[in-house]
């Protein structure tokens, strides 16, 4: 791991238990020190959230790969503790047709972060050079007008301030087939599988083509790919949030925990009878008695 001022290594598990006990002998990490490790990160991720706001820093974090790669769920451990004040999603569907006729990146620039934010695009405008071209979403010469912008767009950002780090999720083959399936037999993730993505399974080397084609333009010095090995998922939160927080220099200002004041007491309050409110049904539990409530 990449030393950082506030991030102690030390504290990891990667420090603290031997790989022997750490992975499982499929090679996969074992759950409970996963779920240590993630409350660590994610921890360290508030502090950074904390510093981004008092900072006014603005930071833009793009999430890109392949379909069933995990970029929503890594997004989703890195929210889980955070601020949606701070810390924004932006999952942007089919352009509008409004949409269309605008500026390419118009669009993604609406929701660029002010002082003080960091967004998180789970797909980005380099919808253009994947998904778009592969299915012929986009001509050739806007393919082409997008390959020559896109490096300069992203210099602008960074000349203005912003913070771009951009992230590519590689699963491999196998795998991806493996998670569709899981999709398919799965009432509850069935809706996360798409025609879209059967039809781009079926055009797995196109997409790879274009994917090469993409980072020989967009893999720049200022502004390089960091590729996430996704085939284990947890693998991958862990690898992921672990970089983007050494990605960021920051510092822990952490308050104290708070002293909480005394609640106001009055006698003359007289709380009304709560069995004449109307309470959802305890299916689970009972429902309170007596009158201390709000």
């Amino acid at each position: 791991m990449t030393e950082h001022p506030v991030l102690p290594a030390d504290e990891s598990v990667l420090s603290t238990v031997d790989a022997d006990e750490l992975y499982k002998d499929s090679g996969k990490i074992r759950n409970k020190y996963y779920e240590r490790e993630l409350e660590r990160l994610q921890e360290e991720l508030v502090r950074l959230q904390m510093w981004v706001k008092e900072q006014g820093l603005r930071v833009v974090v793009c999430f890109d790969g392949r379909d069933a790669a995990g970029k929503g769920g890594t997004i989703h451990r890195i929210t889980r503790r955070t601020s949606s004040r701070v810390v924004k999603v932006v999952a942007l569907g089919t352009p509008t047709e409004r949409e269309q006729s605008q500026w390419y990146f118009q669009r993604y620039v609406e929701h660029l972060p002010a002082a003080g934010e960091m967004v998180l695009f789970d797909r980005s405008w380099y919808n253009r050079a994947g998904v778009e071209r592969v299915m012929g979403f986009c001509t050739d010469e806007e393919y082409d007008e997008f390959i020559r912008s896109v490096p300069e767009f992203e210099r602008m950002l960074m000349r203005s301030g912003i913070i771009l780090i951009k992230y590519w999720f590689s699963i491999s083959d196998d795998e991806q087939e493996s998670r569709f399936q899981k999709r398919s037999n799965d009432p509850k993730r069935r809706w996360k599988l798409s025609e879209l993505d059967l039809e781009a399974r079926k055009r797995w080397v196109e997409y790879s083509r274009a994917k090469d084609e993409m980072f020989k333009h967009t893999d720049t010095e200022d502004s390089p790919w960091y590729v996430i090995d996704a085939d284990i998922k947890k693998h991958a939160r862990l690898n992921c949030i672990s970089h983007l927080l050494s990605q960021i220099e920051y510092e822990d200002i952490m308050p104290e925990p708070t002293e909480l004041p005394p609640r106001q007491e009055d006698p003359s309050y007289d709380r009304p009878p709560i069995d004449g409110q109307n309470w959802v049904p305890a299916l689970y539990g009972s429902n309170p008695t007596g009158v201390d409530r709000f």
